[in-house]
């Protein structure tokens, strides 16, 4: 049998074995983790929000670039849907390029502004966006791939709530370059399911969370374990910022919240909602306070153990898949 079966557009652009990228994951997606992505055959993004300081960054991404040991690794960049005063976007673009990063995965606004410059560096961008209509939006303005997560993704699956599985198929009538489905995936054979509707490859987040090379306290790792895709959470609906997050007191106070006040302001939540927050929960193991993104994909999460062997299961899972679509 053919080594590397899954080999397409996706494996080519970013240089991995598996059509699989390990999305930024907001204060866990470090050069450890991102390495370990890196030397199982898929691509990470250190996220750049979680290392505010310019010199923190530089120097994360030069110990990535170690630990990668040539494989290949990116930096994540979120950015805020609107423009604000004191946004310091540009200077990480800047340390991107400066750094000789050769991929980046955007998310939040349009990129457009930032493309000639990661273009004219050789940069290669992957942007996430929550719907297949801002896809191809980002298609129009020159990005090498998108990424349309659907309704089952932990984080903010945005405002349409459209479900993986339609996505998967949809996006392949409207987009005429590489496009990745995230949301609710956590098994090998939904990856084969992707690239037979028309993706060319899968974005993970919640199932890689429980990956031994991921810093949070192993305490909030069991959570993950024991826990059913039930047991998550939408809020902030009423700020237009859906998150769907880990259920716990901090998700309770905010849809009561909600309820009573329907005009609430993002402001009025912040001293719940605040990322620091949610951050204490990876150092403590403390879940119960805090917006913790967690998604559907909960369903596969069943130990924790190394990143290799999550990656190394998707692998059988997809070789048994196309076994059972060979049969029938």
């Amino acid at each position: 049998m053919n080594p590397f079966p899954f080999s397409n557009t996706v494996t080519e652009l970013f240089g991995t074995r598996l059509p699989v990228v390990a999305g930024g994951l907001m204060w866990l997606a470090d050069a450890k983790f991102v390495a370990a992505a890196s030397r199982a055959g898929i691509i990470g993004f250190i996220t750049a929000a979680s290392f505010p300081d310019p010199h923190e960054l530089r120097s994360e991404i030069r110990r990535c670039r170690d630990l990668c040991d040539g494989g290949p690794f990116g930096v994540n960049v979120s950015m805020l849907p609107k423009l604000v005063p004191g946004e310091r976007t540009r200077e990480v673009f800047d340390l991107i390029v400066d750094e000789g990063v050769k991929f980046v995965e955007t998310s939040g606004r349009n990129p457009e502004e930032f493309m000639p410059l990661l273009k004219g560096a050789g940069v290669k961008v992957l942007h996430k966006v929550p719907a297949v209509r801002y896809a191809v939006k980002a298609a129009s303005i020159g990005v090498d791939a998108v990424a349309v997560v659907g309704a089952e993704c932990g984080g903010h699956p945005g405002l349409d709530m459209v479900g993986s599985f339609v996505n998967a198929a949809w996006a392949e009538s409207h987009l005429d370059i590489p496009y990745l489905i995230g949301g609710g995936v956590g098994r090998g054979s939904q990856i084969v399911a992707a690239l037979a509707m028309g993706a060319a490859g899968v974005v993970v987040g919640t199932r890689f969370i429980v990956a031994e090379e991921v810093w949070a306290h192993t305490d909030y790792k069991r959570r993950l374990v024991e826990a059913e895709p039930t047991d998550t959470e939408l809020c902030m609906q009423s700020v237009r910022n859906t998150v769907r997050t880990l259920r716990n007191e901090t998700t309770a106070a905010v849809r009561a919240i909600e309820a009573q006040s329907p005009n609430v302001t993002i402001q009025e939540l912040m001293p719940l909602v605040a990322g620091k927050v949610g951050r204490d929960a990876y150092v403590t193991g403390d879940w119960s306070k805090g917006l913790l993104a967690a998604g559907h994909s909960l369903a596969f999460v069943d130990q924790i153990e190394p990143l290799a062997d999550i990656i190394r299961r998707f692998e059988v899972d997809m070789r048994q898949a196309l076994r059972r679509v060979a049969v029938h």
